[in-house]
């Protein structure tokens, strides 16, 4: 299994004075997914809740919903040619009964780099795909300003790895009253999602209503689509969305908040779900 971490030698310049020393860095390893045996797609990411990133990888594909739907989920063996098993290609084996779909090289490059189809072509693929309506559980979710605005704290305290490396992303799911459920970091913030997502299947919580979605660095439409298809209400980002993230949102009922820094934020989508003391002024 690779290591989350690895040591490389590096040449430190401070204040003129010059030495070398070992630094610690986040490991990035491609990471092959295979669908019932047939290769699906090509990740780089940082090793660790492998099988969890694979699950997740196919609720964001519309694959998988339910824990249930899934036989197995496996290392290949024999890998290269000296049959070594590099722990670095996953087979995700579907339950008997559960349709394998047809998925075709264009909408693999279309969900892991959201530039095969663009548009309205790429919102109807996810309204189309989304099994899940997205609500807010038996309670109507409100959440304040302030308790949004405390949340990059809480997720910058739980990112281990980022502490000896600088170099990760992370996702996290917290409740509606602010408690943090779960965080995941990798190389990639989508990785970092679909690990979420696939540790939520895999212990029969989709979909995950009435949970707020964090991601460190920008919301694009392919984390946008990835809580849609969890049926997560909410996606905070710390950075800027995109205009087909923000579209996506307001087309499918998803509250989306970008800038998230210190008190301020800007809602770009779904603000029936933050607590307004005041009406915005129309500009």
């Amino acid at each position: 299994m690779g290591r989350v971490t690895a040591r490389r030698r590096v040449i430190r310049i401070r204040d003129g004075a010059v030495s070398a020393r070992p630094d610690t860095l986040v490991t990035e390893e491609p990471m092959e997914i295979r669908l019932n045996g047939k290769p699906l797609a090509v990740t780089m990411r940082t090793p660790g809740d492998d099988f969890a990133l694979a699950a997740g990888f196919l609720v964001s594909e519309g694959v998988l919903g339910r824990a249930d739907e899934v036989a197995n989920i496996v290392y290949c063996a024999g890998a290269t040619e000296d049959g070594s098993n590099t722990y670095n290609v996953v087979d995700v084996r579907l339950a008997p009964g559960v349709p394998v779909p047809d998925i075709t090289l264009e909408r693999n490059v279309y969900t892991t780099s959201s530039c095969g189809l663009c548009g309205k072509a790429s919102l109807d693929a996810v309204r189309t795909t989304a099994r899940y309506p997205l609500s807010d559980g038996p309670e109507p979710m409100r959440l304040t300003p302030a308790l949004l605005a405390s949340l990059p704290g809480r997720l910058r305290e739980a990112q281990r790895v980022f502490d000896r490396t600088g170099g990760l992303h992370a996702a996290a799911l917290f409740s509606a009253d602010g408690e943090l459920l779960d965080v995941r970091e990798d190389v990639g913030r989508h990785n970092a999602v679909d690990k979420l997502v696939g540790r939520a299947l895999q212990q029969g919580l989709l979909p995950l209503a009435g949970a707020v979605l964090l991601v460190s660095g920008r919301a694009s439409f392919e984390l946008a689509q990835k809580a849609v298809m969890a049926g997560i209400p909410v996606l905070a980002a710390v950075s800027a969305p995109s205009s087909l993230a923000v579209d996506l949102a307001a087309e499918t009922g998803l509250t989306l908040v970008g800038f998230l820094r210190g008190a301020s934020m800007n809602v770009y989508a779904g603000e029936q779900r933050i607590v307004l003391d005041e009406q915005p002024a129309v500009a």
